[in-house]
């Protein structure tokens, strides 16, 4: 072909003239064009596969940057796929995906972190640019190509025959490039690669054994300027720096251990005396922050020996921001400090003291347990250099109280300045601000729930006030809550409040954490313990409900179990009287003359208020319940009841059936739930004991923390699913009252249950606290996965792929609306971003699911369609998910078909008859059995606008008065302690617990040993003083007294230590050993002695190694063992 031939050619394919052409035909003369940096590997036949990919995707590097980040990504997998078929090293994963087969703890071992993490930006910028129209930059495209070229250089150096070393040329890129033909590359199958390269596999193992050890790693030598002017400055500029001001550039320090002795910190802050406050190390954005960790070391070296103070250091990428504060670990931070919060840490560092020696005020804490929990903390905090703590007491023990002395002492030793007390009821946040003024009077509080006082030490919030104020609050030096603003936060309820929904508010706020809790640690999610890095039902702290009643601090109740027929078993047509049939035909009749044979139980209270059962009800209560008064009054008592409209029918019929309790003014019963216009003044009025009413009628409002501790009575009228909120709900009742019942103390509440709740609990039913999506975040999830699945070549119909769209569709809407200068957006900026385009739907992968579900859902806004018909939506979704998944629908059928049939039973309201037929084929075919994906969104969208109408709200309510009949009534004590002795128990043990100082059992905490006549006290004190003999053997047996003394004290550690100090002084013993005698020495300190020497084989006994492994010279062991059995001893008579 002509040269004119071959210019009109090429013209026609990609309408250039022919001065470029005549360039090109110049260039391929010269045998320059067409070269790439991965030409010569082409020598190794072995890599033929994934090498040519490379070629071709430098060669259209400057025609079609998608296409050159896609064959990046392509070879890089091919390669791999090589790697696993070559190595033995490598352990093939569950699914041969890309991300799966990076993500293997062998190919971590094997592949360094460095390299790991260029190949991570080829696998997402390759990912991206198959988004099509997601626009990727030449610095990206360039730079995957230089970590593939990095990555070829290791496996040619590891696995080659031919080593050469070679340097990335980057001008290689700038060249015209040949015109290639694209072509649709076959994915490689890695089974029959693996088959195929079975024989080479055994040789290049261990030649990559060998060569491995002398490969030295090429570092890539990037400019920071871009990342730094796009991404940090901005953060900076945030916090309130002012560049050139208090903010240095390139600040050039003396010192660095380089050969001219100078170095170039890339950011240096300083505060208004020129004092150097902190170092920024700037990386890449694709870098690691990590890689500047040594580099920003030594400038923090250099400043500490100029200014005599150590900077703090900060290391970012722009995306990732990680501080070196000098006291805690290196942690990940929302951003940056803004200086006052800097200059406010480095004041609290010079003034800190240690917290091993604190002095727990006891007018605010005096409970032996409050002080535990306090010194607890300050251990955690201190020696043990954590951040978090999570304290698990039991309501009414005095949790706000013990938080209140712990503040105190924080603020004493110069710990703290600024404190956050976080709740989510606005009645928490009331209470405890309350409690701190009272119990603090010097400390400054603000509740920001009433009030904009923004300068208070102790800010007292709900989540979501604090998480408008976050970005809305600010003043001349930027915001006022910065994310180093607060030195300590106080999460109140946290096993419920501290993830998903509110969880930013604690990733943002860089400062110690304390989580309270009532619920008991078995009931605690464990999630939450992970969250605050603690060992699954493992708190910090914990006093739970059955320890302090047995201490004699929480009261005890007895449960009056009631069954009703209608709450237990609904109600029957055929079991009416004929003059209830009659009514109950009046009521329920259809336009076909046709009434329902039964009404489930779950109607009652809910559409159905029944007057007769609610009398019976509250005829129980004031016939059965405390009194105070001399038994003319009812004790204060706590109604829960299901809903508004139930609450409203209780206290109608109390009026009703209880008139002269009521006086001018002065209600005996209100309700007290969140559709009441002052609700707080209606709980601090039942809260005064001097003041009426004495009964409120509560939903969910009072459930949990309300501290009134003249509370008598609770009656439970509605289901509890969770044990945690039962055991909460519970919590109301245990407070100790002096001088309550008649000038006698409270020593027992009663809890009225008309509803199975402790029936359904002791059958281990409900559930613990658990981490649930809001409902628009997970249908934001189910969204996003079903667009996942639906990228199946299956599934490539085009009425399956319209859907597809609609649903990208929809949630770029959802991503787009989330305002990006919130807080809480912009610490998930990169996925808020990824997310508002067409393309980054392109190609999902699994791990897009995963990331989706745990950094965007949880910012979606909430839907503004009724609220039933988003329920309605995500239960149809879930249908869909089973279907695309190919799991059986399981409960959403069943839930499906009660939601339908509650339809089917009001079609004679014109807009559900209008879908009639879709609801008969639902309920009589088996068309959701054979249903599409199609079908589905069929009946989504008919029947999602309906779902209010079948909802307790919109139900037609009917108030009616058939005869109820109380089934059964039972009396149980509490289960917290089965047998009858708990009284003498907890007597005996309090008083163990109280009189430390007595002489003997003082002896006995020191491991002194007893004499004839010490025992003869104990037995005085226990036998005669707190119980009998007989009392004592029911509860503990033939167990020694001195041992039973010694179990509830413990040992003193130095005692302890004395008795085995031949053991840790033998300079003859290794590290092993001593660990493992201090092990023993812990043990005995908490537990008073060590009978049962099975302990011995667990852990942390076991944790570096058996008692034959530790102790191969067994005199040794027997001479431990034989200290062990003389602590034993000392327990009894000498």
């Amino acid at each position: 072909m002509t040269s004119h031939l071959l210019y009109d050619k090429i013209k026609e394919i990609t309408g250039v003239d022919k001065v470029f052409h005549k360039h090109f035909l110049e260039k391929l003369a010269r045998g320059r064009y067409g070269m790439t940096n991965f030409d010569y590997l082409e020598k190794e036949p072995k890599f033929k596969r994934f090498v040519d990919i490379a070629i071709k995707a430098e060669k259209i590097f400057r025609i079609d940057l998608e296409a050159c980040a896609m064959n990046c990504r392509r070879s890089m997998e091919s390669a791999i796929k090589w790697l696993y078929s070559v190595d033995d090293a490598l352990v093939m994963p569950y699914q041969d995906n890309l991300y799966s087969l990076m993500s293997t703890e062998e190919f971590h071992d094997l592949i360094d972190h460095d390299l790991r993490r260029r190949l991570d930006l080829i696998r997402t910028v390759g990912n991206r640019a198959a988004h099509n129209g997601r626009r990727i930059t030449e610095d990206e495209v360039g730079l995957c190509l230089q970590n593939l070229f990095l990555f070829f250089d290791y496996l040619l150096y590891c696995y080659g025959d031919f080593y050469e070393e070679k340097t990335y040329d980057p001008d290689l890129l700038k060249q015209e490039q040949e015109i290639i033909q694209k072509e649709v590359l076959p994915d490689v199958d890695l089974k029959a690669l693996i088959a195929e390269n079975k024989a080479l596999k055994e040789e290049l193992t261990a030649k990559r054994e060998e060569k491995i050890q002398t490969y030295v790693p090429k570092p890539l030598d990037l400019s920071e300027y871009k990342t730094r002017k796009i991404y940090i400055d901005s953060m900076l500029s945030d916090a309130g720096w002012t560049e050139g001001k208090d903010w240095i550039n390139e600040d050039t320090l003396q010192g660095m251990p380089t050969e001219s002795g100078k170095g170039r910190a890339d950011y240096v802050l300083y505060d208004d005396s020129h004092k150097p406050l902190a170092v920024v190390e700037a990386k890449e954005s694709c870098a690691d922050v990590a890689k500047g960790r040594q580099q920003a070391k030594l400038y923090a070296d250099i400043l500490e020996r100029e200014y005599h103070r150590r900077p703090v250091v900060f290391l970012t990428n722009g995306f990732e921001t990680r501080i070196i504060d000098n006291q805690y670990p290196e942690r990940k931070v929302a951003m940056i400090y803004s200086k006052r919060d800097l200059e406010k840490l480095f004041n609290l560092y010079r003034m800190r003291t240690g917290l091993s020696h604190i002095s727990v005020d006891k007018q605010i804490a005096g409970r032996y347990y409050q002080e535990a929990a306090v010194r607890a903390v300050c251990d955690s905090f201190d020696q043990r250099n954590r951040r978090k703590a999570l304290l698990v007491m039991a309501t009414g023990s005095g949790k706000t109280r013990t938080v209140i002395a712990l503040c105190k002492v924080l603020l004493d030793a110069g710990w703290i300045k600024n404190i956050l007390f976080l709740a989510d009821r606005n009645s928490l946040v009331t209470q405890a601000k309350r409690s701190f003024v009272n119990l603090l009077p010097n400390l400054s509080c603000a509740n920001l729930v009433e009030e904009d006082n923004y300068t208070a030490h102790c800010i007292f919030s709900t989540y979501q006030t604090m998480m408008n104020r976050i970005d809305s609050v600010s003043d001349e030096h930027g915001s006022i809550f910065s994310c180093g603003h607060f030195d300590l936060v106080i999460c109140d309820e946290a096993h419920r409040s501290i993830y998903n929904k509110y969880r930013d508010i604690f990733n943002y706020f860089d400062a110690p954490l304390v989580g309270l809790t009532a619920t008991p640690k078995d009931e605690i999610d464990k999630n939450t313990y992970s969250i605050f890095e603690l060992e699954n039902r493992v708190p910090t702290y914990g006093y739970e409900l059955a320890q302090a009643v047995k201490d004699g601090y929480l009261v005890d109740y007895l449960s009056i179990e009631t069954k009703t027929k209608f709450i237990d078993e609904g109600i029957t047509y055929e079991e009416l009287s004929e003059e209830d049939k009659e009514t109950y035909e009046n009521t329920f009749e259809t336009e076909d003359g046709s009434v329902p044979e039964r009404i489930e139980s779950s109607a009652l209270n809910t559409w159905i208020f029944n007057a007769d059962t609610i009398k019976k009800v509250l005829h129980i209560l004031m016939r059965d319940g405390l009194k105070v008064d001399y038994g003319q009054k009812i004790g204060k008592t706590i109604i829960f009841a299901k809903n508004h409209h139930h609450a409203e029918k209780i206290l109608e019929i109390f009026n009703q059936e209880y008139p002269e309790l009521n006086q001018p003014g002065k209600p005996f019963a209100v309700v007290i739930d969140n559709y009441i216009r002052n609700a707080q003044s209606a709980i601090d009025e039942f809260s005064d004991p001097k003041k009426m009413p004495q009964i409120a009628i509560s939903v969910d409002m009072m459930d949990t923390g309300i501290d009134v501790p003249e509370i008598l009575n609770l009656v439970f009228f509605k289901k509890v699913m969770s044990k945690a909120k039962f055991w909460q709900m519970i919590g109301r009742g245990t407070r100790l009252c002096e001088n309550l019942i008649d000038g006698n103390d409270k020593d027992k509440f009663y809890i009225f249950d008309f509803c199975s709740n402790f029936e359904f609990f002791r059958m281990n039913k409900g559930s613990a606290s658990k981490n649930q999506m809001v409902l628009q975040g997970a249908i934001f999830s189910m969204e996003f996965e079903m667009a996942y699945k639906l990228q199946n070549a299956e599934y490539q119909q085009e009425r399956l792929k319209t859907y597809r769209e609609q649903l990208i569709e929809t949630m770029l809407g959802k991503v787009r609306e989330l305002k990006r200068d919130k807080f809480d957006v912009r610490q998930h900026l990169k996925y808020v971003d990824m997310y508002s385009t067409e393309t980054g739907y392109q190609t999902i992968t699994y791990e897009d699911t995963l990331i989706v579900r745990e950094e965007l859902s949880p910012l979606i806004l909430p839907d503004p369609d009724d609220v039933m018909a988003v329920r309605f939506d995500a239960l149809i979704y879930g249908m869909e998910l089973a279907l695309l998944a190919g799991k059986k629908f399981g409960r959403y059928k069943s839930d499906l078909f009660k939601k339908v049939s509650g339809l089917a039973g009001v079609s004679n309201i014109p807009e559900v008859g209008a879908e009639s037929e879709l609801i008969q084929k639902i309920l009589n075919t088996d068309y959701v059995e054979h249903a599409g994906i199609d079908d589905f969104e069929h009946i989504r969208k008919s029947l999602r606008g309906l779902m209010n109408i079948i909802s307790g709200e919109a139900h037609c309510k009917y108030d009616t008065d058939f005869t109820d009949q109380i089934l059964s009534m039972e009396r149980r004590e509490a289960e917290l302690e089965n047998d009858e002795l708990k009284n003498y128990k907890a007597k005996a043990e309090y008083y163990i617990r109280k009189h430390q100082d007595n002489i003997v059992i003082a002896k006995l905490k020191s491991n002194q040993p007893l004499t004839s006549v010490d025992l003869e006290s104990l037995e005085k004190i226990l036998w005669d003083e707190v119980g009998t003999k007989e009392d004592y053997e029911k509860e503990y047996g033939d167990k020694p007294l001195g041992e039973f003394v010694r179990e509830i004290v413990g040992m003193d550690m130095k005692a302890a230590k004395e008795a085995f100090s031949m053991f840790l002084d033998d300079v003859n013993l290794d590290s092993r050993q001593i660990y493992f005698v201090n092990q023993i020495v812990e043990y005995i300190v908490r537990n008073g002695v060590m009978k049962d020497l099975s302990v011995l084989q667990e852990s942390p006994f076991t944790d570096q190694g058996s008692v034959v492994e530790i102790f191969q010279d067994l005199n040794v062991w027997g001479n431990i063992r034989s200290v062990i059995d003389q602590i034993n001893a000392n327990a009894a008579i000498s």
